[in-house]
């Protein structure tokens, strides 16, 4: 009788054994934790520029799909702006026009000036020629050289007119400065009405809305949340000592608390390069003299790649994961 409890008890030791070997390799090959949470992207929805709220077109928790409008701000004094600019825009041109105008206007004045100067060379030059054979009074060529200098006076005074037109002109065009400026602000006018729409920027749900029609918000401030379900992920926090056979690419199994009957599966995506304190606002000082050693824990990044519309996920559940680091 003795023998046959000490053979169970030989039996029933090297059972227990082999169930804690094998559980040994089984995690090795198969790391989990149940410390997993569900995240997604999210949007802080804010206006791109001042204004009162007149429509609101959402409530809380509503599915929105991307592009549909979420509220609307009042557009008068948008539409107002724009009309300024537009009239900014058409004065400007209008300035180029005169302005070129008033360079050809310099232009013509140059060309008559250098014809005076020209026919006024000519009547001093015969003045000389007649005055060596004493042919003609010396006040008449000294008239003569007094206007071939007035002229080149005006010649030089029409250029500097000329240089002066064209220097006020600059680019000809639409490509003048005071154009592309005029044509900035309407630009500018247009976005700022266009944006005052405010549209859904992914397919989700509102949460944490806090807006009404009549508010008056300003721009970058934000006023609710768009919770984005086009793609989740769990951020799994695994012990440092279970990291070393976990790589990008390898398949997870998921199970979601809040659907215990339901089987997600995932793809590890990428592995954090920090523990989760290493970032916090007070980091352990592991230098002090109290120091105990801790097993710190590293955020690895899974992506669910089955998602359900019949079991939606939704930010901060909880979750178990489990990688086949076989894979």
């Amino acid at each position: 009788m003795r023998g046959v409890k000490l053979v169970v008890a030989v039996l029933a030791l090297g059972g227990a054994a082999g169930a804690i070997y094998g559980y040994k390799i089984y995690s090795e090959h198969y790391p989990s934790t149940d410390n997993a949470y569900v995240i997604a992207n999210v949007v802080h929805v804010a206006p791109q520029i001042s204004g009162q709220v007149r429509e609101v077109y959402i409530v809380d928790h509503q599915q929105v799909t991307k592009g549909d409008e979420l509220y609307r701000i009042a557009d008068e004094p948008f539409i107002y702006a724009v009309a300024a600019a537009e009239a900014r825009l058409q004065q400007a041109r209008q300035m180029v026009v005169g302005n070129e105008a008033a360079v050809d206007s310099a232009k013509v004045e140059v060309e008559r000036q250098k014809v005076l100067m020209a026919n006024a060379k000519t009547h001093a030059n015969r003045y000389r020629d007649l005055e060596n054979g004493s042919y003609v009074a010396q006040q008449s060529v000294d008239d003569a050289d007094a206007d071939f200098r007035t002229a080149e006076v005006g010649l030089a005074v029409a250029n500097a007119k000329l240089n002066e037109a064209r220097k006020k002109l600059g680019i000809s065009g639409d490509d003048n400065q005071a154009v592309k400026e005029a044509q900035a602000s309407l630009d500018q006018a247009n976005w700022n009405l266009e944006h005052t729409r405010v549209d859904a920027a992914c397919n989700g749900n509102i949460a944490e809305k806090n807006l009404s029609a009549g508010d008056m918000i300003s721009k970058g401030m934000p006023n609710f949340v768009l919770v984005c379900n086009e793609a989740h992920w769990l951020e799994a926090n695994f012990k440092e000592t279970e990291l070393a056979h976990i790589h990008p690419g390898q398949k997870v199994d998921i199970d979601i608390d809040m659907y215990p009957d339901r089987k997600f599966h995932g793809e590890v995506k990428s592995i954090g390069m920090a523990t989760g304190v290493a970032f916090s606002l007070l980091p352990p000082q592991n230098a002090s003299g109290n120091w105990i050693k801790v097993t710190q824990r590293v955020p690895v990044k899974i992506l669910v790649v089955d998602q359900d519309a019949k079991y939606p996920l939704r930010m901060g559940t909880s979750g178990v994961v489990r990688v086949d680091t076989r894979s």
